[in-house]
């Protein structure tokens, strides 16, 4: 009898135990802590893709390409070194195709409108084929706009060719250049939009 009693005395005191994990849980996990997302009442609509950048996002930025801090608020995953590497790989290969008459590479690296411009010239044969380059460095960064969907940034280039492999015949040029490309592209790709 006594052996019974205990029994039902231990039974009593689990569900008591038991009673109450369940209150503690459901008075935990039933509330919530403002972690959770919202639920989504427009299903199946895209969501728009804002950058959320900081300060802290921006590096130190030399002087001269202080402006491209506008990129890196504008663009997800900006580089500007990668830009500036880019610009000057392009800049060499547009004039060298260009002085070449090399339409179809030009049609890759160019916006229709600049690719015109450069085709109306080579036709009328005003290049230099004879020309090579002595060196290429970006001056400074002139501006960095936003026009709609597009990102546009000039680049201020000073380049020294020379003639039919003579370094005598060494010519300093600067150019202006601006490239772009749209804001939310994946392709790392700028296109020169202006000269």
């Amino acid at each position: 009898m006594v052996y019974v009693d205990l029994q039902i005395f231990d039974i009593i005191v689990f569900a008591g135990i038991a009673v109450f994990l369940v209150f503690r849980l459901r008075n935990v996990l039933g509330k919530r802590t403002g972690f959770e997302k919202k639920p989504n009442n427009n299903v199946g609509a895209q969501p728009t893709r804002i950058k959320e950048t900081t300060a802290n996002n921006v590096p130190e930025l030399e002087e001269k390409i202080s402006k491209l801090k506008t990129a890196y608020v504008t663009i997800n995953d900006f580089d500007h070194k990668k830009f500036l590497e880019g610009a000057k790989r392009a800049f060499e290969i547009i004039i060298n195709a260009f002085n070449k008459g090399d339409k179809k590479t030009l049609k890759k690296l160019v916006t229709e409108g600049v690719f015109k411009s450069f085709e109306e010239a080579i036709d009328a044969k005003n290049i230099n084929p004879d020309y090579q380059f002595y060196s290429l460095n970006i001056e400074k960064i002139e501006k960095v706009f936003v026009e709609g969907s597009r990102i546009k940034i000039c680049v201020k280039f000073i380049s020294e060719q020379f003639k039919n492999n003579d370094e005598n015949t060494v010519v300093k040029k600067q150019d202006s250049w601006t490239f772009e490309k749209t804001i939310s592209s994946k392709d790392p790709n700028w296109l020169l939009s202006s000269t």
